[in-house]
Order: structure tokens, then C-alpha cells, then sequence
């Protein structure tokens, strides 16, 4: 019955934390993670919706981190850009070997392994029933992963911002450390800035209020739930008006 359900949304932006990438490794990328959201991408695909995709490089490299302590700021976030193209290709090999045509397209041009991020492009191999990567983030440094997910959101007009998290949700405080912490079904996106609830960071939510782009936050570790928030389905807490 759940097949003949048509789904909610019709193009959606998922995003992905490098370190989602980690798997069970305390680096780098579990392949059979990555295998694992290309067969949950391929389910929602095959519903007709259209895919964009950003992920981040926190499992190579974060320029924000302490890793990055007495580095020039840029050159620290440029690195972090290049970890994201070497997730972003990951990502497109674990799809293409489930049989999902991907593309990836980079904010920072290198034609040898990505297409250069335009617009009009992104919004063709969508229409085209490819799934877009997009990587590198915004191309500047400053910019977090977070908000290039709210401006490529924006800029291929996707109805929502999937986020994948290791918890169900936004919780009133982290739940991995306050076992009071309780799950909010649904906030707005001034009262995430107020509480300075970790959902994304400041300048993507304000984004997002700007334009009105719901963001739905959900376990991106439990199977189906992709497809679950893509059909409808009451998952995670939603961040809206």
C-alpha cells in the first residue's frame, strides 16, 4: 500500500555532516555506510522525488576545529571545501553502483573530477531524474556546509531541507548528555536562534526563516526514514515559521 502513496514533497535538499560519512570508523568514509544511504537515496528517488544533496568534510577535515588552531581561517575552510568534493564523490560512486545516475557539481571549479556548480544546470539533471551533489560548499570560506545547504535549497527551489542527525530530532538539550531532554515535534526558526538549539548554524536558519524553507530534522541512522519524512510522515521535529 505504501507504494501507491504519492510523496509530500517534489524536490527535496538532503543534508549530511561528514562525519555521518564516518560510519563506524573513527575516519575517513565506511563504505558500507555510504552504500546504506545510496540504497535509502535510491528508495526516495524511485518515488519520483528529485534529489540535491550537500555534505560536509568533518570526517577528513573542519576548519573551525582545533585541528585548524594558528591556521589562516581561509586556507583552513578551503581545505574543509576540498574534504567535502572526496565525500561528494564517495557518495556518487556508492548511487551510481545502485544504479542512480548522480551528478556532483563543486563551487570551487576542478573539471577533472566534478562539474563547476551553476544554477540552471543543477535545476536540468534534477528535471533529468539525476541525482545533484553539491560540493564544496559555497565556494568562499567563512561559510559553513549548513548554510550552502540553505542556499543550494534555495537556489534549485527544493520545498524542504532534510536534515540527518544521530538523534530523532531537536531536543530541548543534547540527549546524548541530559536524559531530561525533550523532543520537540515542531519549533520555529526564532525560537531555535533564541535557545541556540544546535540545529544548523545561525546564518542557514535565518536563511531559511527569510524564505520560509521548512527544515525537517530526523534520524538519518534508522532505515526508511527518508522515505518516511518524504511521504509525510510525522518523523523528527520540523523547523518552520
Amino acid at each position: 500500500m505504501a507504494a501507491s502513496r504519492k510523496p509530500a514533497f517534489k524536490r527535496i535538499l538532503l543534508k549530511l555532516s561528514g562525519e555521518a560519512l564516518l560510519g563506524e570508523k573513527p575516519f575517513g568514509i565506511d563504505r558500507s555506510f555510504t552504500d546504506y544511504l545510496a540504497t535509502e537515496i535510491k528508495g526516495v528517488h524511485a518515488l519520483g522525488t528529485q534529489v540535491g544533496a550537500v555534505v560536509g568534510g568533518g570526517n577528513f577535515f573542519r576548519g573551525v576545529s582545533d585541528a585548524a588552531a594558528g591556521m589562516d581561517r581561509a586556507s583552513a575552510d578551503h581545505m574543509g571545501m576540498l574534504a567535502t568534493v572526496i565525500n561528494a564523490i564517495a557518495l556518487q560512486d556508492a548511487l551510481e553502483r545502485a544504479g542512480v545516475i548522480t551528478r556532483v557539481l563543486s563551487a570551487i571549479e576542478m573539471r577533472e573530477v566534478a562539474e563547476p556548480f551553476i544554477r540552471r544546470r543543477a535545476i536540468r539533471h534534477l528535471e533529468k531524474k539525476r541525482v545533484v551533489i553539491f560540493a564544496a560548499g559555497t565556494g568562499n570560506p567563512y561559510f559553513t556546509t549548513d548554510t550552502a545547504a540553505a542556499l543550494r535549497a534555495m537556489e534549485i527551489k527544493a520545498e524542504v531541507i532534510l536534515k540527518g542527525t544521530k538523534v530523532d530530532g531537536v531536543y530541548t538539550a543534547d540527549p546524548m548528555l541530559d536524559r531530561t531532554a525533550t523532543k520537540y515535534s515542531t519549533i520555529s526558526y526564532l525560537q531555535v536562534l533564541e535557545r541556540q538549539l544546535k540545529v544548523m548554524d545561525a546564518t542557514a536558519i535565518s536563511l531559511c526563516m527569510d524564505n520560509k524553507l521548512p527544515i525537517v530534522v530526523f534520524n538519518l541512522r534508522e532505515g526508511g526514514n527518508i522515505r518516511k519524512v518524504v511521504l509525510g510522515d510525522p518523523i523528527g521535529t520540523t523547523v518552520s515559521v
